[in-house]
């Protein structure tokens, strides 16, 4: 059940990517010839305001094929009044964003929703104190709850690790021990940690862990839109920051995840509750709006570019050099979901 679940969460996601580009081509007068979810033999099909609309048999992603345009051909065009091709280089760029766009809207509501129904974050509770470290020799013990730090209320572990990270000097801290309140003093130590990329980095740290303690967030209106920004354009950024670091090399290749490690840690994130599917699924729309932003000829960023390059120079790319690319394009994209794959499979095999 959790992989169909998988299966409906990473459909869904490419229909409103695709709905995007259909939205914004018909608001141009484009014609949309084809809207179909995943690719090769059509399962299930009907017409309706002139559009073909498929479900198709590998639910790998999907796409929508307007008048004109052909990613297999690009020399095949139409100068039809309601083509891709006679729409002005704005007019096109307006199209190719309403995707990205799409899927990082849908983020932003995801999150939303997920504020409503009162997200849970770690509660700064000390778990483990390490040995001889500040917290060792100010005497904070396993299960104290950390209040607050230089008189700065701290509600949440994030909070708490933000102030320790970016202190100067010592700390007074205060703490609830067995019902009591008790106040004590440290100096923060630089040590070596790991960050979300895996990455060895110096930290200001006090040398305690998390309790694994949770408590729900309780927003007012205002505060849910702020956790909703928030959060897609944290996302966002993680997402931007990831592939630099992939493509600098400070994160290593076999890091690369693919649709089936995607469709895992849905089917995992749908056995632990809704919650767990709507973050994920948030997480993975903003993935798919980032993605196909690169200036890659066979995604929505590579066309941006070339429809960039006739808006600066009022002339389009030459139709061998758009071919060229192209071709280029889709083999970075393939080489880049065969690493995916690869990486997928040799982690199903341990």
């Amino acid at each position: 059940m959790s992989w169909l679940v998988s299966l409906l969460v990473f459909s869904g996601l490419i229909f409103f990517h695709e709905l995007g580009h259909y939205t914004a081509a018909r608001l141009m007068g484009v014609c949309v010839e084809v809207f179909s979810i995943g690719f090769g033999k059509k399962l299930f099909t009907f017409r309706k305001f002139n559009t073909q609309w498929s479900i198709s048999a590998i639910p790998l992603g999907g796409y929508v094929k307007m008048k004109g345009q052909d990613d297999s051909d690009p020399t095949n065009k139409s100068l039809d009044s309601d083509s891709y091709n006679v729409k002005t280089p704005t007019q096109k760029i307006f199209i190719l964003l309403a995707g990205p766009l799409a899927n990082f809207v849908l983020a932003f509501f995801l999150y939303f929703f997920i504020a409503l129904g009162g997200p849970s974050i770690l509660s700064p509770v000390v778990g483990e104190v390490v040995k001889d470290s500040p917290a060792s020799v100010a005497e904070l013990k396993s299960n104290d709850i950390i209040l607050s730090i230089n008189e700065t209320k701290v509600s949440t572990w994030k909070d708490m690790a933000k102030i320790i990270s970016s202190s100067e000097g010592s700390l007074n801290v205060e703490i609830q021990r067995d019902g009591f309140i008790e106040f004590k003093t440290l100096t923060p130590r630089i040590s070596e940690t790991t960050n979300m990329f895996n990455e060895v980095v110096q930290r200001k740290m006090i040398g305690i862990s998390s309790a694994g303690v949770t408590h729900k967030l309780e927003l007012t209106p205002l505060e849910t839109l702020s956790y909703a920004t928030e959060q897609t354009v944290f996302a966002s950024t993680m997402i931007f920051t990831g592939l630099q670091k992939l493509i600098v090399g400070d994160v290593p290749a076999k890091e690369l995840g693919g649709v089936i490690t995607i469709v895992k840690l849905t089917s995992d994130a749908s056995a632990a509750g809704w919650m767990s599917v709507l973050f994920f699924a948030a997480l993975i729309s903003v993935n798919l709006g980032v993605l196909n932003l690169l200036p890659i000829p066979a995604l929505d960023g590579g066309h941006i570019m070339f429809n960039l390059y006739e808006l600066i120079f009022r002339k389009e790319a030459s139709e061998a050099i758009i071919v060229k690319l192209t071709i280029a394009g889709w083999v970075v994209l393939f080489s880049l979901m065969g690493l995916g794959l690869y990486n997928d499979v040799n982690r199903l095999m341990g």
